[in-house]
This record gives structure tokens, sequence and C-alpha cells, in this order.
């Protein structure tokens, strides 16, 4: 299952937040089987998203249309240094 993996520093999360739940991508059309939230324990502004295709086409298409979002509004919700990965889960363990 290709994961599209995001990172990015935000100046006001709660603003950030706000701006993800509008969904201005349109996650569900576009694909995304399901998302994870996290933050650094470390630094509460450094912000990390999963979002999880059954095609790494999909993930690359929203990828894509991620990049574009962020070159129109990346600056006025206050993003730092946004990139994003596809990655593949290679194995998973329970303990």
């Amino acid at each position: 299952m290709p994961i599209l993996q995001i990172e990015h520093a935000v100046r006001d999360f709660d603003a950030w937040k706000q701006a993800f739940e509008r969904d201005p991508v349109g996650r569900e059309k576009g694909g995304v089987r399901r998302y994870r939230v996290l933050r650094s324990t470390d630094d509460p502004d450094q912000v990390i998203v999963d979002l999880e295709f059954d095609t790494a086409t999909e993930a690359e298409a929203f990828r894509t249309a991620l990049h574009e979002l962020w070159g129109r509004v990346g600056g006025d919700l206050g993003l730092e240094g946004p990139r994003a990965r596809i990655v593949e889960e290679v194995e998973t363990g329970k303990y």
C-alpha cells in the first residue's frame, strides 16, 4: 500500500489544522483510504501526515496536487520546508 508521507513545519498548528480539515485537495476524491496526522514531541510545530492509497498512481497524482497547492498558499498557511515522498510499507510487527 503506497503511503504519501508529508512533513513540514507550521507557524500556527491550529490555523494549519483548520486548513487541513477544509481539505482543499480533496483527500477522499483523490483516493486517500486512511490518513494520520502526527506532531513531533520535541517540536510541536513539526507536522507529519501519512496518506494511504490503493495505488502509487493515485499517490503520485495527489503529491502533484499538493505541490500545486503549496505553491499557491503555502506561505499563507505558514508552511516551512514542505516535502512529500511516497513510501511503501515493507514490514509491520506487533509485540
